[in-house]
């Protein structure tokens, strides 16, 4: 267990080491400024004139607004025709078929949203036509549409007055070309080197040491996975995501994936300092958000190391944990690391079985969604951050006496109505989705058979579980659940689509909102907001939160569990 456990240490570590220098070159990406990768600039310049863009104009918070949703429809349109029709389209070596309606509506809006969750199975559901032109390339474009409403925020909140938030389309094209593109391609080929396939032929089949014959699924694997993981994504080449052998053949190849879903976010709260030249303020941020996140990895690890107590009476040894639904080539340590990574942002990739978890590593999975902001997806995590940075500025400027300010911002009645509506509209969606699955289970018992693989609490949890990763644009699932039918998919589309593009909406209209104020120098009075006193209050504030959202249905699911089970 020693290994596991310096394995696990070795991972966190480099993730903090690469983070920070990545974070410094981000901000010269998003500030304009020099870089080793100005070389580009010609081609950069290409596509603003082939698309007809204009690099130079200035949008206020509501033109880049209608930009970013005008091209999400179009995408969405894009893929659920090439879904659709996928049967009749080349790059189709072992003929997979075109998909339903509901499940075409679920798949290209879930990959839409950076969400990616996937009511099919990764090489059956699939050709390798829409593997690259739908999925993969809304990989890229939905994780450069979320830190392009990153840049938009850190230009706001750098201004001291201003009335535009820069260019959509030069934040995008410049996250492409500069950030994810490069990233992709050295992880991809480190994906190469450790055994990742990446072919456009079909299915093989070969002779086991058993004498029988077996089909073994191959295609453009490394690249996609590469992209799935630095983007936030999730999304697997494979039915069972990176538990499988060829998706994440080794070791090496787990750290490489699970190190790369944490990096940019990770980095983009460092870039976050540089741009506005305010390192403490981030450090701060940072401070809290690594906090949870590794005690969620503490708790976690210790879980699954310990084992199910049910198991150990039946007399059954557990020296390595508790490996039921655990990768025996990485062991529970690693997956129990790569369950609080993916559900810490909104990636959703797999290596081992979340149904599978012990109670309290479920629990914790489902509670990192429903928070929402500890690193999260990319850019889009700390804009969520960002809104209960809002409310704890609020909240504290009340118990003080004085008006709320933040960056030389006066924090008003109309923002805060944003902000407490945005926070109050992720438990809503996840709640409400849930009673209402509950309630159709409870009432049609063969529903709930043909839905749920366990009864009782962790059939809820199942349900919980879906409506949470689907809010949180994570992903993942308790995968017990049969989530193929009529109503998961539109109901998890709707999910998708509300829980996206509404905060995003709701953060960059604060932000443009808030530049277009007087700003107000600051002076003794002043709240200061990088300090460790702060940083305290934002996290009471969240946890609060989510305290009283959460904890009542978490009860009822994971925590009735493992009191059951203890």
């Amino acid at each position: 267990m020693n290994y596991e456990i310096w394995g696990v240490a070795l991972q966190v570590l480099i993730l903090v080491l690469l983070s920070y220098p990545l974070g410094r070159y981000i901000a010269t990406v998003y500030r304009g400024e020099k870089s080793f990768m100005d070389f580009l600039t010609p081609i950069e310049n290409c596509i603003y004139k082939v698309c007809s863009i204009d690099p130079k104009e200035q949008m206020g918070w509501k033109r880049f607004l209608s930009v970013l949703l005008t091209l999400n429809l179009f995408w969405f349109v894009w893929g659920m025709v090439l879904v659709f029709i996928q049967g009749f389209l080349p790059l189709n070596p072992d003929g997979n078929v075109g998909q339903s309606a509901s499940q075409a509506f679920n798949t290209c809006i879930s990959f839409l949203v950076n969400c990616n969750l996937q009511h099919y199975s990764g090489e059956n559901g699939l050709t390798y036509f829409t593997q690259i032109f739908v999925i993969m390339l809304f990989q890229f474009v939905t994780a450069a549409t979320g830190m392009a409403a990153f840049a938009a925020v850190l230009k706001g909140m750098c201004a001291k007055t201003s009335t535009t938030l820069g260019n959509f389309w030069v934040y995008l094209i410049r996250t492409l070309t500069r950030i994810l593109i490069p990233l992709s391609m050295v992880v991809g080929m480190l994906l190469i080197v450790g055994g990742t396939p990446m072919t456009l032929e079909g299915k093989q089949t070969i002779t086991t040491l058993e004498g029988t014959e077996q089909v073994i699924s191959q295609g453009p694997v490394a690249a996609i996975v590469a992209i799935k993981q630095l983007g936030t994504n999730g999304g697997g080449f494979f039915g069972v995501n990176s538990s499988h052998p060829l998706e994440n053949p080794s070791y090496f190849t787990n750290m490489v994936e699970c190190i790369s879903i944490l990096l940019i976010p990770m980095a983009l709260i460092w870039c976050l300092g540089f741009y506005l030249k305010k390192r403490k303020f981030a450090a701060c941020i940072f401070g809290v958000m690594f906090i949870a996140y590794i005690t969620t990895v503490f708790i976690s690890v210790g879980q699954e190391l310990g084992g199910n107590p049910k198991i150990a009476e039946m007399g059954i040894s557990q020296l390595n944990g508790s490996m039921e639904g655990k990768e025996v080539r990485f062991g529970s340590a690693a997956t129990a690391l790569w369950a609080m990574t993916t559900t810490v942002t909104s990636n959703g990739s797999v290596n081992g079985m979340h149904d599978s978890l012990t109670p309290l590593s479920g629990m914790l999975t489902m509670l990192n969604m429903q928070i929402n902001c500890w690193f999260g997806g990319v850019g889009v995590g700390f804009m969520n951050y960002y809104i209960f940075i809002i409310i704890a500025v609020f909240i504290s400027g009340l118990m003080v006496g004085r008006t709320p300010e933040f960056l030389g911002k006066k924090i008003e009645a109309k923002e805060m109505k944003i902000a407490i509506m945005i926070a109050l509209l992720h438990p809503f969606v996840i709640l409400c989705g849930t009673a209402i699955a509950a309630h159709l289970a409870v009432n049609d018992s063969e529903l709930a058979a043909a839905w749920l693989s366990n009864p009782s609490f962790h059939g809820l949890s199942q349900m919980l579980y879906e409506f949470t990763s689907s809010a949180a644009n994570n992903g993942s699932g308790f995968e017990g659940l049969s989530d193929n039918t009529p109503f998961w998919n539109i109901s998890t589309g709707i999910a998708l689509i509300v829980s996206r593009y509404l905060p995003i909406v709701a953060q960059v209209a604060i932000v443009g909102i808030l530049a277009q104020k007087k700003y107000i120098s600051e002076n003794a009075g002043t709240l200061k907001t990088d300090t460790v006193t702060f940083s305290v209050m934002t996290f009471a504030v969240i946890f609060i939160i989510a305290a009283l959202s959460f904890f009542p249905a978490l009860t009822l699911g994971p925590i009735a569990e493992y009191l059951t089970i203890r």
